[in-house]
């Protein structure tokens, strides 16, 4: 058994250690937002937050989750309440289809959360390891820039860097 922290709840799982958390994700917990894309932590699509930082969940084992803080895309937002990432998501249309973009925002979010002032370079450096096949990344760029300054002037422009 393990206990993993989801979302900000506490859950305990019977999973051999070496087992994805991806696959926990989906098959235990019903969290669907994390897709599997290669399995090879190559293409980003199963892109969570552990402990700020993003991480592929398709290549981290849950032996070494317990005791972080695990965030995905349903932890984020609601479709009634979409957190500013999300929004600015939907607001440049950055989606097409669609199987990418959970993995887009978590990374883009956990870029936000540490600097909302980032280049033009860092967020494409950011979002490189992410692939999106339907071509939308000029999108997904402008999406990024709009919750960075969404969120800057929420809070004043401040954060960690």
């Amino acid at each position: 058994m393990i206990r993993l922290n989801v979302n900000g709840q506490d859950h305990t799982v019977d999973a051999e250690p070496d087992t994805p958390l991806l696959y926990v994700l989906r098959d235990d917990l019903g969290l669907n937002g994390a897709k599997y894309g290669c399995g090879l932590g190559q293409c980003g699509a199963c892109t969570v937050i552990v402990d700020g930082k993003a991480v592929f969940s398709c290549l981290t084992p849950v032996a070494v989750l317990p005791g972080r803080a695990i965030r995905t895309i349903e932890g984020l937002g609601t479709p009634e309440a979409p957190n500013p990432v999300q929004r600015a998501f939907m607001d440049e249309q950055a989606a097409q289809c669609g199987y990418c973009i959970a993995g887009m925002v978590m990374r883009a979010q956990a870029l936000l959360e540490h600097n909302l002032k980032p280049t033009e370079q860092e967020i494409r450096d950011t979002l490189s390891v992410n692939l999106c096949r339907c071509g939308t990344h000029m999108r997904i760029l402008a999406a990024v820039r709009r919750a960075a300054a969404s969120m800057g002037s929420a809070s004043g422009g401040t954060a960690d860097r």
